[in-house]
């Protein structure tokens, strides 16, 4: 039986041979998952139903077992139809999770089409597909290393 919060097996053996700056994305259900992936990328859906699980229910479990250097959210073009005024409520819980998992790394944002860019690299191994219906709350994930 395993001790860490993250049981997914398929999610577990990806993370195990991701190295450092590894890529992995955790997108919201309005991602266009199939389309916008790394070359070997593995693409794991996780959409049980509207809303479960959400990003930062994933980014959580992430966090409890893979060490992560960077955290980049889709950055908002202001004439974007579904452009906020500031930050969209979402990052606010990114940060609650980071706190709790003692990360004192900002979010950074990477503009849309760079985010779709940055996702398709080679060094893009894992996109985690949820059904979070927040908007704008895709986080591309750098993987750090193991320091103990």
């Amino acid at each position: 039986m395993l001790r860490t919060t993250l049981l997914h097996p398929d999610i577990l053996r990806i993370c195990a041979t991701a190295g450092h700056h590894s890529k992995i994305l955790i997108a919201d259900g309005n991602y266009p998952a199939a389309s916008k992936i790394g070359p070997r990328a593995e693409l794991i859906s996780l959409q049980l139903m509207p809303g479960i699980p959400t990003v930062a229910q994933v980014l959580d479990a992430i966090l409890s077992t893979v060490p992560i250097d960077g955290f980049n959210t889709m950055g908002i073009d202001p004439s974007d139809e579904y452009a906020f005024d500031g930050d969209p409520p979402v990052w606010n819980d990114f940060r609650q999770i980071l706190a709790k998992h003692g990360v004192q790394r900002e979010l950074v944002p990477i503009q849309k089409w760079d985010f779709y860019e940055a996702v398709s690299s080679a060094d893009h191994v894992l996109t985690i597909q949820t059904a979070d219906q927040a908007l704008w709350a895709n986080l591309l994930l750098s993987v750090g290393v193991r320091q103990t």
